[in-house]
């Protein structure tokens, strides 16, 4: 399959929510409303455009994923991170590799925009290959009730959490 990853642009936007939508659409752990979370993130202030990459077989747009601005707050301390959701792929794309080519995509991104680390809420058995790793390990806390091996962090630099611990503070969209 010919498959190339890019930045998403602005006439794909309701292309990109669908496919969202459409990925979640028989998830067990999922709200069904990941399009709209998409939608509030690209509308905040947490949006990074050259986070938002597409997969694109040929000319059609089959996969998703973005990454956005949070912050790990201890006190009076913030530190800037990035937060992975969602990473989405068309259901009859799934299984092929195309959330694990764009997930390879958007840290590589993030590591050469100077971005430090990302966090992710996700499956424990999937995200430890991309080098996640429990976010507890480094004192770093999810802002809600959330089983310690499903909340995960990433240094995307050597050490980059090593001074760094807290509650994750995910930008408005997530909660509006």
């Amino acid at each position: 399959m010919e498959l190339s990853i890019r930045q998403e642009r602005t006439h794909e936007y309701d292309t990109t929510e669908d496919i969202v939508k459409r990925a979640f659409l028989n998830e067990t752990y999922s709200d069904k409303k990941e399009h709209f979370l998409v939608n509030k993130i690209r509308k905040s202030d947490a949006f990074i455009p050259e986070l938002s990459l597409v997969a694109v077989n040929v000319k059609d747009i089959v996969g998703h994923v973005l990454l956005s601005k949070i912050k790990i707050v201890d006190g009076d301390n913030a530190v800037d991170s990035l937060a992975l959701a969602p990473v989405s792929v068309a259901p009859e794309y799934q299984r092929k590799g195309i959330g694990s080519q764009l997930i390879h995509a958007a840290l590589k991104k993030a590591k050469e925009l100077d971005y430090r680390s990302v966090i992710v809420l996700g499956h424990k058995d999937y995200y430890p290959k991309f080098g996640f790793k429990p976010a507890s390990l480094w004192n770093i806390k999810a802002p809600f009730e959330v089983p310690d091996e499903a909340f995960m962090a990433l240094e995307l630099s050597k050490d980059s959490l090593e001074k760094v611990k807290g509650v994750v503070h995910y930008s408005k969209a997530f909660s509006a």
